[in-house]
């Protein structure tokens, strides 16, 4: 008998050859009928769908809300979500869809902030800021609301044209971060279809399971019902009352504290001890006061004239679910009540009489706090530095250009001690100085694009100034010696030392020293730290114009260079300029141009006793021992004296490590494909847990100042000084792909990553040991490292985000 692929119309009788050529027709003439039909209907309602569907309500907690955080809010949870539309709470969902942009680094004029849940309180004051809905919960019948439903109009879609299943996805898939967004409503619904057959949701990802399907098609059809979000657990409410008592508190001493606690913590997750780990509140200023139902009060910044009726503080239970992109955790305690009071309250001091709103004071914290402590306001940011650095790495906007577009891809946080004698922590000095410390978000939307080069840079060059005399004046101090003037977290905080990866425009920070050596890092002072919040956190507003963006991301430049400064002064004179030029080749003598940098405390010597050739590195290893345990644990997979490295672990995990530190080995340019961060999983059997790493790709640039031009420029990058770091666990929010490999296949993953030499060997090495979009285990896969996160992160934890996953 022949093969099939054998057969020929000639083995048939001429009858059946007619027939087949018959059918043949038909066919073809049926697929061309039906793809030049215009006017074929792509909405609609799945009939044989609709009548199987239960009228038994469904449980949303635990039916419908896990599917729509792990298929829908990994993309659709924050500032960033594709329309604005976000998934992470029912209001969200009514909320709906905008055509508007959030991101928009050249708009001329700000726009009005569509924050949710702050800036428009129900559906029609939505309407009226140009949303259109999504879901139709109004209709009469399950066929009307899921005709009217854009959402399920889109779930169908993907259900009737699936993406392929197999390689990388076709370019057809716009997925740059700034694509051109399609944002449709109902009644464009019929053309988005028909241009877009394949456009589905979940966009560019595999579809949902028939049963997904199914749970979200029956929520929709019922009309999208939820049950009342429970109130406060017993647990919360004392400490609700108590905190609200706390802040609130009438005094002029309280108020001055309660209002700069307000600006520093507004951006958080407040936790209450001993509460549920995964319940939070976020602190407001309320219209109304305790025991009534919270009004919060819209200003664009905290800072803001809340206006001239009495406000008060409340603690608002936050009820979405948890992103990590802006997950930042304060836990509020009796402990923690205790230490404001310390800090703020018992110390001697008279406020008679209340800073006003005005911003060039509400603006200026060196001006508005003036007569709290400089001590004690920097000793509460210490308390907690991973908050507050995390403020601007991750916070509530979620794409930080602005902020990490001039920030080097990997670098080490330190703080100076603040039981040593400092200037920087005098209140007359920072009195006089504070003019000189005012920052260009006094301002709000201003068409000044580079007043930051111009008035700013001025006042700051008078504020060195100033610091430089006083350094000039110090004695020289062993390395040993000068050790004392970096905060070791009392042997106890591990605030005192952080590592901040970026991944482009993201970023994470992590507890103690990470990876190998950095390149570049920080010592960070009282003013320096303000500065950062003030400027990136409480007065940054994404919804601003490009004259505020432009001298925002300006003045940062400044910030980094004085902490990376401060950090060099504790070097040798003679190798100060060598290394701080060699962080970023070009990047000086391109501000050289335009600014007077103060560079006499380059010939200050203030620390001796170098005895290596590589004083950079001596240095590191100095901080490293001073630290203790603020350092963290030993790194022996990336910062290792000698190869092979001798790892810690036993038995398959060490095998697992050891083939990781050789990955972490590698540099320059074998690495310019790699992507900025990737999640590996290694199976074990059955019976063991598999092992989770972060692979982070560090990249080098000549230049991270320049204005209007993507750093992925091969211009400004710099790939022969590229790195990799491996980290036990999961590490970042924005996962840009996934690796699934058996341990027994660990060694072969390892020898041909490092031969990963362009795009053609990287497509190959994903093909054999990648996840890519169109693989139908991908969710599957995906679960998993969303799980492992979870657990390993029980309160600080949030969904991962899928919206920069590479299509390799």
């Amino acid at each position: 008998m022949p093969h099939a692929e054998q057969l020929h119309t000639s083995s048939f009788t001429p009858l059946a050859r007619l027939g087949v050529l018959l059918t043949a027709a038909f066919f073809l003439t049926a697929c061309a009928l039906y793809a030049r039909a215009p006017d074929q209907p792509q909405a609609g309602v799945d009939e044989q769908l609709l009548l199987s569907l239960s009228r038994q309500p469904l449980d949303y907690t635990h039916q419908v809300r896990p599917i729509l955080e792990r298929r829908c809010v990994v993309c659709h949870g924050c500032y960033d979500a594709p329309c604005q539309l976000k998934l992470s709470s029912m209001d969200g969902l009514l909320r709906g869809a905008s055509k508007l942009k959030v991101y928009d680094g050249a708009r001329i004029t700000g726009d009005q902030p569509t924050r949710l849940g702050i800036d428009a309180k129900t559906p029609a004051e939505w309407r009226d800021k140009g949303f259109f809905p999504v879901i139709d919960s109004s209709a009469a019948t399950p066929r009307e609301r899921l005709q009217g439903s854009v959402m399920y109009q889109l779930l169908r879609l993907k259900q009737r044209h699936p993406q392929p299943r197999l390689g990388r996805l076709p370019d057809e898939f716009t997925l740059d971060l700034n694509r051109e967004q399609m944002c449709t409503g109902r009644e464009e619904f019929e053309d988005y279809a028909r241009e877009h057959q394949r456009w589905g949701m979940p966009y560019a990802m595999p579809n949902l399971s028939d049963d997904e399907y199914r749970t979200l098609s029956q929520w929709l059809a019922q009309g999208a019902p939820v049950v009342a979000p429970p109130g406060p657990s017993a647990a919360s409410r004392k400490q609700i009352a108590a905190w609200e008592r706390f802040f609130n508190h009438q005094g002029l001493k309280q108020r001055l504290v309660s209002r700069y606690l307000y600006e520093h913590l507004f951006i958080g997750h407040l936790h209450l001890a001993g509460a549920p780990p995964r319940e939070f509140f976020r602190l407001v200023r309320s219209h109304t006061p305790p025991g009534e139902p919270i009004d919060e009060i819209p200003t664009t910044r905290p800072y803001d004239d809340p206006g001239a009726a009495p406000f008060y503080y409340r603690l608002r239970p936050y009820l979405a679910s948890i992103v990590a992109k802006n997950h930042v955790v304060y836990e509020l305690s009796p402990a923690r009540m205790a230490r404001f009071k310390s800090l703020f309250l018992d110390p001697d001091y008279t406020v008679d009489e209340l800073p006003g709103y005005a911003p060039k004071v509400a603006a200026n914290p060196f001006k508005a706090f003036a007569l709290i402590p400089p001590q004690a306001r920097y000793r509460f940011m210490l308390d907690d530095a991973r908050f507050f650095i995390e403020g601007f790495i991750k916070g509530p906007v979620c794409r930080g250009q602005i902020a990490l577009n001039v920030i080097a891809d990997n670098f080490w946080v330190l703080f100076f001690d603040p039981d040593r004698e400092l200037m920087t922590l005098d209140q007359a000095f920072l009195a006089r100085e504070s003019n000189e410390l005012e920052m260009p978000n006094e301002r709000g939307d201003t068409l000044r694009l580079f007043a930051a080069w111009t008035k700013y840079w001025r006042q700051l060059t008078d504020y060195m100034n100033a610091k430089q005399a006083y350094y000039e004046r110090l004695p020289q101090r062993s390395l040993a010696e000068a050790m004392d003037f970096i905060w070791d977290g009392n042997g106890e905080n591990p605030n005192a030392a952080l590592t901040v990866f970026r991944h482009f425009d993201s970023a994470s920070v992590e507890y103690g020293l990470a990876g190998d050596y950095p390149q570049t890092a920080w010592v960070i002072d009282y003013p320096v730290f303000e500065r950062i919040h003030y400027l990136l956190v409480a007065g940054f507003n994404v919804y601003g114009n490009v004259g505020h963006q432009v001298n925002t991301r300006l003045y940062m430049d400044f910030l980094r260079m004085e902490g990376e400064d401060h950090f060099l002064a504790f070097l040798p004179v003679s190798d100060r300029k060598r290394i701080r030029d060699s962080w970023y080749t070009g990047l000086r003598s391109e501000l050289k141009e335009l600014l007077a940098e103060p560079s006499g405390w380059l010939q200050v010597e203030a620390v001796t006793g170098y005895h290596s050739a590589d004083p950079q590195k001596e240095l590191y290893q100095a901080i490293e021992k001073h630290l203790g345990p603020a350092a963290g644990p030993p790194d022996p997979i990336n910062r290792c004296p000698e190869r092979p490295c001798r790892v810690q672990s036993q038995g398959e995990v060490a095998t697992a490590d050891r083939a990781m530190a050789r990955i972490a080995a590698l540099k320059g340019r074998d690495l310019d494909v790699i992507p900025d961060l990737a999640f590996l999983r290694v199976r074990r059997a059955d019976d063991q847990p598999a092992l989770a790493y972060t692979l982070i790709h560090n990249k080098a640039y000549k230049t991270i100042s320049a204005m209007f031009s993507p750093l992925q420029n091969d211009a400004q990058r710099d790939q022969e000084n590229d790195t990799l770091t491996v980290l036990k666990g999961l590490h970042g929010a924005y996962p840009n792909f996934f690796f699934d490999v058996s341990l027994d296949d660990l060694d072969e993953f390892t020898r041909l990553y490092s031969g990963v030499h362009n795009s053609a060997d990287h497509a190959r090495f994903a093909a054999r040991f990648g996840v890519r979009r169109s693989n139908p285990r991908f969710w599957q896969v995906a679960d998993w490292f969303q799980d492992n996160y979870a657990q390993a992160l029980t309160q600080r934890g949030g969904l991962l985000d899928l919206n920069r996953y590479r299509n390799h």
